[in-house]
């Protein structure tokens, strides 16, 4: 790997159970350190295993609202609910409210074995907002940092109150609001989605008796081995507690799969980043080998768009072109090569809104890769590989034709708030990894101070932070969301690279011809209005009109 690799961690908790009544217990969040070694894959029959559920407290599923669109711009609304990811809840034995897991290990007095355990232990219902700080609104969802003694969450949108609903993103583009403006460096605002099964894996898992209803079936990208469960079986044979955490562990087995992240991001920086993974659906992995590397089943670091490590650094911020201090619109779209929703996914378009106005994404101003980039593509990936000094193992999974493959299938919703055990989350806001020098390519990521992040420290100095989604809609391209033109990015960061782009930043003034896929009309708009060749100027709704 080169120094300035992109292994970064994500989304880690594990639930640990420090009372030993009957009581919710209180979580905290785990993160996985990135491995670089071979990956081998197991498969789990489903025989004596179980996934059992608690009746303690009645599991009842906050209700969130989202729309679906169509091609003429008309939403409908849905009627959709939101569930905690088991790895939260309280688990408990099913004879008895006696806990299976404290501090951060299993009691292995009550079982020692993954069957054992798997059949001995039961998932319980959860306090959604007492406990949880996860309280959703209409069409608006907020999870609070620090809720009393719980620190972040994790929940999936819902088709149903024991299925999650599956999004099949090609040819389509996902929006939603959001408000990061209380969140610090060293936080994350996350939204996602990955490969897992519809009903949490109960029609593939004959004993799992838990199931979406309970927030089971999680996998991505980082093949995470801090999961109790994993299809449908415990994850206690070789668990050990983390040093750095008095409620964090990790086992033998890893859930593997596809991962989309749409949002990473906290007031300072942001991030949308494919992960695909060789092989469909939930994959389990073992032991050290569990976390990628050129012999795993999943790319880890992904392919990220983040505006300021691609040499932005005016554009996302507080005052700045996306404005953080302030709610805004996050559109994401993504285009198959033959602009169809059985097409070969070939490009993943960003796009904000905010007071109005359609913002158009930044462009790179990185030595080394194409400055009229504004996008991921295959091209991009393998460029910025090259200028970071990364190994490509995104294209060694597959690139985007497999990630695409992953949305054919359908994905599921993740929504969550988290902080970093591993790194701090230096990876999304500040210079990572440290032992760089920060002028190196790819390496300054953001202003947050290299010793930010300290999760004991942001967790008692901003236990208030939270970020809200809301006005979630889904739909075919230019569907979802309207506005003027905006104002363009700013063409230069405020700190140059070392070596400027031999081209201009912005390819594209008024008078030139605008890009495969970029804005070419609607009201306000005063850029490009001529397409490249091959591609005509298609209007989209009254604000928008792109070349397709």
């Amino acid at each position: 790997m080169g120094t300035s690799a992109d292994y970064h961690t994500e989304k880690r908790v594990v639930d640990h159970s420090s009372p030993t009544t009957a009581k919710p217990p209180t979580v905290s969040p785990l993160v996985d350190v990135m491995q670089r070694s071979a990956l081998v894959a197991l498969t789990f029959l489903a025989v004596a295993y179980a996934q059992q559920a608690g009746t303690q407290t009645a599991e009842v599923h906050p209700p969130l609202t989202w729309q679906t669109c169509t091609a003429s711009g008309s939403c409908t609304n849905v009627a959709g609910k939101v569930v905690l990811d088991a790895n939260w809840r309280w688990l408990h034995t099913t004879t008895g409210y006696t806990n299976c897991y404290t501090g951060n290990t299993w009691d292995t007095s009550i079982c020692d074995s993954d069957e054992s355990c798997a059949t001995a232990c039961a998932l319980d219902g959860a306090d959604y907002t007492g406990t949880y700080g996860i309280t959703a609104t209409g069409s608006s969802l907020k999870l609070d940092f620090v809720t009393a003694s719980n620190v972040g969450s994790r929940v999936y949108l819902m088709a149903s109150d024991t299925e999650y609903e599956m999004f099949k993103l090609l040819n389509q583009e996902f929006t939603f609001d959001v408000d990061v403006s209380t969140l610090p460096c060293g936080l994350n605002g996350a939204l996602y989605f990955s490969e897992m099964a519809a009903d949490g894996g109960m029609s593939t898992q004959p004993n799992n008796k838990a199931g979406a209803k309970f927030g089971t079936g999680y996998c991505d990208s980082q093949c995470p081995r801090d999961l109790k469960f994993i299809n449908g079986q415990a994850n206690v044979e070789g668990w050990s507690g983390d040093s750095n955490s008095a409620n964090s562990g990790k086992g033998s087995n890893g859930a593997c799969c596809n991962e989309m992240d749409i949002w990473e991001a906290n007031s300072m920086a942001a991030a949308f980043t494919p992960h695909p993974c060789a092989g469909d659906g939930l994959q389990v992995c073992t032991g050290d080998a569990c976390n990628g590397g050129t012999a795993g089943l999943c790319d880890p670091s992904g392919c990220d768009f983040n505006s300021f490590r691609m040499g932005d650094e005016t554009f996302y911020g507080a005052g700045l072109t996306v404005d953080t201090t302030k709610p805004f619109t996050v559109v994401t779209q993504f285009l198959t090569s033959d602009n169809t929703t059985t097409g070969t996914l070939s490009e993943i378009r960003r796009l904000y809104v905010q007071n109005g106005q359609v913002i158009q994404n930044s462009k790179v101003n990185i030595p080394g890769i194409d400055p009229t980039f504004d996008s991921i593509t295959d091209d991009f990936c393998t460029q910025q590989k090259t200028a970071f000094d990364d190994t490509n193992t995104f294209a060694q999974q597959g690139g985007l034709k497999q990630m695409g493959a992953s949305f054919a299938k359908g994905v599921v919703l993740v929504l969550s708030i988290w902080d970093d055990y591993a790194a701090n989350m230096l990876w999304l806001d500040s210079d990572y990894p440290t032992t760089s020098p920060a002028t190196n390519p790819g390496v300054h990521r953001g202003n947050c101070a290299t010793t930010s992040g300290v999760p004991a420290d942001v967790e008692s100095q901003s236990g208030s932070a939270a970020v809200t989604f809301s006005n979630i809609k889904f739909g075919p391209i230019g569907s979802t969301f309207s506005g003027g033109s905006g104002s363009p990015p700013p063409t230069n960061p405020t700190t140059p690279p070392t070596t400027p782009p031999s081209t201009p930043t912005n390819p594209n003034p008024p008078s030139a011809t605008q890009t495969h896929y970029g804005q070419c009309g609607g009201t306000g708009y005063s850029g490009p209005t001529v397409c490249a060749s091959g591609t005509s100027c298609q209007k989209l709704n009254d604000y928008y009109s792109q070349c397709l």
